[in-house]
């Protein structure tokens, strides 16, 4: 027979798969909302440089915002999103109705916030149970970018990639020498691949010129005969039709690297628009395809109705 304790921690469990179902109703039209953030996803925008022990700290539970490796286990809000982690969880609990102290929670710093290594049920229990800080052994990693607790992966990829946008344009001065304001992508660090494709046309201008011409001249080259043709064929044949979500500057960034590839492996004056196309039928997602996905995704929804 089940003591009043584990009664009341198994009813507590009920009250939080609730509470996890009905957020998820909530944000059923933003399900990123509702997600746990991942710190290997945070760590691959952020690209800390390095980690420092910072060893035992109070911590405040709103600022534990994602996971290591249950971040698909729980919500936004540390709600626990199956059945399944119900007996761990339910111990955890009612160690926490007896008063019984549990060993400190492992995470991780960044940007101001905090994602478990190890202690993901305690933490789950203590947002339930309405606590508002917890011990904790802290590693930090550095960063120079604050993180909002409320922010998603996207949101956070957004922000870097403004971030990267602007100090990109401040440096070279594109807007002002090529009247291009929508130099944007889906993902961080492609400014630093533009500002090299920038260079290594710089050196090869230079090789038949004795001096060393501006880097702006060169900008204004690349601009000129090496980006411009490339976006005119995705745009002219509608390539980012094949690509949701990506933007043309993405595919610019691609369709150079897979041209490179295709030079080396068959001839070094491999054309452009070829290595575009073939790009976009071995990478691309059809249009045939994507139709049939959003017609079978509509009629999923129309069968649950």
């Amino acid at each position: 027979m089940k003591n009043i304790f584990t009664l009341q921690a198994t009813e507590d469990f009920s009250k939080a798969r609730g509470r996890a179902i009905l957020s998820r109703i909530q944000h059923f039209m933003n399900t990123d909302k509702d997600k746990l953030l991942s710190f290997n996803d945070v760590k691959e925008i952020l690209k800390p440089k390095n980690q420092t022990y910072k060893g035992m700290r109070t911590v405040p539970i709103d600022l534990i915002v994602g996971s290591e490796g249950r971040y698909r286990d729980f919500n936004k809000y540390f709600l626990p999103k199956s059945d399944h982690l119900k007996s761990r969880w339910v111990r955890v609990d009612e160690a926490h109705i007896r008063s019984i102290t549990l060993p400190p929670i492992q995470l991780y710093e960044i940007g101001g916030v905090y994602f478990v290594r190890d202690g993901n049920h305690r933490v789950s229990v203590a947002r339930s149970q309405g606590v508002e800080m917890i011990d904790a052994e802290v590693i930090s990693l550095s960063s120079e970018i604050t993180i909002d607790p409320s922010m998603t992966t996207d949101d956070l990829r957004e922000l870097i990639i403004g971030i990267e946008k602007k100090a990109f344009y401040e440096k070279t001065d594109f807007g002002k020498y090529t009247h291009c304001y929508d130099l944007d992508f889906s993902m961080p660090g492609r400014y630093d691949v533009i500002y090299n494709h920038i260079l290594v046309h710089k050196y090869y201008l230079n090789q038949d010129i004795a001096e060393e011409i501006p880097f702006s001249e060169a900008l204004i080259s690349w601009y000129n005969h090496v980006y411009e043709p490339i976006i005119k064929i995705i745009k002219d044949e509608r390539l980012y039709l094949n690509f949701p979500g990506r933007t043309p500057a993405d595919l610019y960034v691609w369709i150079v690297k897979h041209w490179d590839f295709l030079k080396k492996k068959y001839d070094i004056y491999y054309p452009i628009p070829d290595a575009a196309r073939d790009f976009s039928q071995k990478y691309g997602k059809n249009r045939t395809t994507i139709l049939h996905s959003l017609t079978a995704l509509f009629r999923k929804l129309i069968h649950r109705t």
